[in-house]
């Protein structure tokens, strides 16, 4: 059976950033504001007074110090505390679908290929702007690929989970030549007023092109050697946002809104992940150390450093486990293939990486990849 290879990535970069100190400001001012309005009802106990971030706080609690977005002045502005941009309508692109196109375009050149080259698109990303018609559907269309195409989603996972499927239609026969695309527009779906999470997210869009080893003819081309995915039910990350919200005469402002109870997550799914890799090398008889990258989800320093230690015996070094949430901020499920995109370029023949996510579900993916020589 032919093998399947990851033959190149594309990266889209939203036009703005926005760094922590940025951030913090809009975030002290709406505090202080929120706090003086309500100052009565603080003082009787009847309201609980707000307290202010720092950037310092977030940049130890996360690793993060700055992000992308697609839209700024909203999300600095004390007043209003969220992205502004046009509703999604029929007749306009939605920004899942530019971001995901530009991605696209990107791992299109980097493999070599053309619309004609491809015969399956897959957009898998946490969120969704439109139910119907499908984003991946209208990509397609714009990209002017035939065959078929279709979206899916698991959370923090739904980028390896993307991958993976589009590995076993190529092993299945389904397809010659998948394009893979990983848009994630998250702003929208943070509360830019609670303390605890609004520094969390930031916009990116990734993508990649899987098509058996024998056609691909890029200097970038990455055996697939193994997959390995996992779920386990656990709400401790969740949104509640659903289509049926019009029927209900009280919604609450934050309902949309991404929630977790981080310490509950830490605790519970940090020893799965570590479990589960270590399952994956023994069926592969490796070690930890054979690996010269592991490109973890960019979710937390913190939970990366613990992860990679478990399973090192020591802390990483950049090299060996690349952080990009710094810069990029958690950018939900493409936060694995992004830091897979910008720090692959200096293997060698027969190195191999492994490329892992893990988030809400609970859910756990992984790639075990080889370099090929070029």
């Amino acid at each position: 059976m032919s093998n399947v290879v990851i033959s190149g990535t594309g990266l889209f970069v939203p036009p703005h950033t926005i760094s922590n100190d940025e951030l913090v400001a809009a975030f002290n001012q709406y505090v202080d504001k929120f706090n003086a309005e309500n100052a009565a009802a603080i003082d009787a106990g009847e309201v609980t007074a707000l307290e202010h971030s720092s950037s310092e706080f977030i940049e130890k609690a996360s690793g993060i110090k700055s992000r992308y977005v697609m839209y700024k002045d909203g999300l600095i502005n004390p007043d209003i505390m969220h992205p502004v941009f046009p509703m999604t309508t029929e007749g306009n692109t939605p920004e899942l679908v530019q971001m995901g196109l530009a991605a696209a375009k990107d791992a299109m050149a980097q493999a070599g290929k053309t619309a004609a080259d491809i015969d399956m698109v897959v957009v898998s990303s946490t969120y969704r702007q439109r139910d119907f018609p499908g984003m991946s559907i209208e990509i397609q269309r714009d990209l002017g690929i035939k065959g078929s195409a279709y979206d899916m989603a698991l959370a923090c996972s739904s980028a390896t989970f993307g991958l993976i499927n589009s590995f076993t239609a190529l092993k299945a026969g389904t397809a010659k030549c998948v394009l893979f695309v990983n848009p994630e527009f998250t702003t929208p779906g943070l509360d830019f007023k609670d303390r605890d999470s609004h520094f969390i997210f930031g916009d990116v869009a990734t993508a990649a092109i899987l098509e058996l080893e024998e056609t691909a003819t890029s200097d970038h081309i990455f055996r697939i050697l193994n997959t390995k995915q996992f779920t386990d039910y656990s709400d401790n990350i969740r949104c509640d946002a659903s289509y049926t919200d019009y029927c209900f005469d009280e919604v609450p402002d934050n309902r949309y809104a991404f929630k977790q109870h981080g310490r509950k997550v830490f605790k519970e799914l940090l020893p799965l992940v570590t479990n589960f890799i270590t399952e994956q090398l023994d069926d592969n008889q490796l070690q930890a150390t054979d690996l010269k990258r592991m490109w973890l989800h960019q979710a937390n320093i913190n939970m990366n450093n613990f992860a990679v230690k478990k399973l090192l015996g020591r802390m990483p070094t950049q090299e060996e486990a690349p952080v990009v949430l710094d810069e990029f901020a958690n950018t939900a499920s493409s936060g694995s293939v992004l830091a897979f995109h910008k720090f692959k370029d200096d293997f060698q023949a027969g190195d191999k990486g492994l490329i892992c996510s893990f988030g809400a579900g609970y859910s756990i993916g992984s790639l075990l990849v080889e370099k090929v020589a070029s």
